[in-house]
């Protein structure tokens, strides 16, 4: 199972705001019920298979082009553990426990 942070930012649209596009990126996952996802201030961070996550990431490129963006960057960072299943919030709660201990 992989954990990905990506990052899609419209480029040259002539407004300072994104979050509209944004929205437009949120709005696809909402298509893919085996994916857990969170939404950040910077990056939308989705847990689940590999290649459901990619498919995702180009179906959130397409939705931000519908939007109106002509150009688009993304960044995608990826961690894909394969020894064992270790969900987004339990790798948060880890840190915590550090930061307490």
């Amino acid at each position: 199972m992989a954990i990905v942070a990506v990052s899609i930012t419209p480029i040259g649209t002539g407004e300072p705001s994104v979050s509209r596009f944004v929205a437009a990126a949120q709005r696809v996952l909402a298509r893919y019920p085996g994916l857990t996802y969170r939404l950040d201030p910077m990056f939308t961070t989705i847990q689940g298979d590999l290649r459901e996550v990619f498919a995702a990431i180009a179906d959130m490129h397409d939705a931000v082009a519908e939007a109106g963006s002509v150009r688009i960057s993304s960044v995608i960072k990826v961690d894909d553990r394969r020894d064992k299943e270790v969900p987004m919030e339990e790798k948060v709660r880890s840190v915590e426990r550090h930061l307490r201990g």
